[in-house]
């Protein structure tokens, strides 16, 4: 019989102490003795919250707050796991009273209190599930007329319609960084900047190609078409995120090249920046002003040199749920949306809503959900393999 171990509350709660701590419920009693653990953590975190060396240093204030908010709900959840423990164990041991009546409502109470338990025990391992740093990040997106030429267009201006209502109604801010219109209507390639709360968490599974069928406004024998555009999401780094010796970069401007908005062409805006260690380079020239072209570069070099350091520890789940754009073929796809039959299809969940209407004028809740779930779950599967 193994002995039981004592777990301490760590200084700081990382993902893996979460994980660590979501694939290891043995028994109601180590699951409680990891909450405490936790709830400790979060005590401690509401004490230096009142600490005025911590209030008036605003840096400091913010980490802790910050971790504070995250804990709260798991906190919450301890006291109420730790109440329902105690509940169970008080009908279990009425259970055995003399009195036949009484044994019976004891029955009754436990047996709803170990249902209770039960969807508790399963509530409680997705909260634990390490979320990604990245989740709460502003996001660059990026949307790219594919296969099938001014209907790739049009469909394109309809995915940014799509995402621009879904953003308003999240109360989130847009920002036009960059965009060229279709001949017909719609756009060859838009570049935008959404702010807000948890962004990226949302938006990070739109990253692919988007395959739309229907009849399109320039077809004039009523055929059904089949055309393509491309979604990139980048989660925005600021400057203090990005742990990038500042004397390792080469950075170079110059004047943008294409067709593109009004502001392309006229002024050396356009970005090059070279991560001399490992010959990595990042360039943009998307944004209307320098600033805005190099806040881009930086975020794709830090991608690209994360991406670097971490190719050889990624496992194949991992890097399976990463978002890839692929070349915008049509028979590349991670969504179809089919006009005939108001039907949206994401192939990566095996998903069929029949309300195109609603997705496609903002309503992507089930969707973006629907994946949340599926990454969820393959991350409770990564782990439990993992332990």
């Amino acid at each position: 019989m193994r002995a039981k171990k004592t777990i301490h509350p760590p200084e700081t709660f990382t993902a893996g102490h979460l994980v660590i701590f979501a694939f290891h419920f043995e028994s109601p009693a180590i699951m409680l003795n990891q909450l405490e653990a936790i709830y400790h953590r979060f005590k401690n975190l509401e004490e230096q919250l009142s600490d005025p060396e911590i209030i008036t240093d605003p840096s400091k204030f913010t980490k802790v707050n910050k971790e504070y908010g995250k804990l709260r709900p798991i906190a919450d959840t301890y006291l109420t796991y730790a109440e329902l423990l105690e509940n169970i164990a008080g009908s279990n041991a009425m259970r055995k009273d003399p009195d036949p009546e009484m044994r019976e409502m004891a029955q009754m109470e436990y047996d709803e209190l170990r249902e209770t338990k039960e969807q508790m025990d399963e509530d409680i391992k997705v909260m634990l599930i390490p979320k990604d740093p990245e989740d709460e990040r502003d996001i660059i997106l990026e949307i790219r007329s594919g296969a099938g030429g001014d209907e790739a267009a049009i469909f394109a201006g309809d995915l940014y319609d799509m995402y621009r209502r879904y953003c308003e109604g999240k109360g989130w801010k847009i920002e036009v960084i960059d965009e060229n219109f279709g001949t017909a209507g719609g756009y060859s390639k838009l570049v935008i900047e959404v702010q807000g709360d948890d962004v990226y968490s949302h938006l990070k599974f739109e990253s692919g190609a988007h395959r739309v069928q229907r009849v399109p406004r320039t077809e004039s024998q009523g055929r059904v078409h089949t055309s393509a555009a491309t979604v990139a999401v980048l989660p925005k780094m600021e400057e203090e995120d990005i742990n990038i010796n500042k004397a390792d970069l080469k950075i170079d401007t110059f004047r943008a090249s294409g067709a593109g908005g009004q502001h392309v062409n006229k002024t050396e805006s356009a970005i090059r920046i070279t991560h001399l260690p490992t010959g990595i380079v990042s360039e943009s020239q998307d944004g209307r002003s320098q600033h805005k072209n190099k806040e881009i570069a930086m975020a794709q070099l830090y991608q690209r040199i994360k991406s670097a350091q971490n190719k050889a520890a990624q496992s194949e789940l991992a890097a399976n749920r990463k978002s890839l754009v692929g070349s915008g073929d049509r028979s590349e796809k991670i969504r179809t949306y089919n006009y005939p039959q108001n039907r949206v299809t994401d192939h990566r969940i095996n998903l069929t809503l029949h309300n195109l209407d609603k997705i496609i004028s903002g309503g992507l809740d089930p969707i973006v959900e629907g994946l949340q779930v599926a990454e969820n779950a393959s991350k409770l599967q990564e782990g439990e393999v993992g332990v």
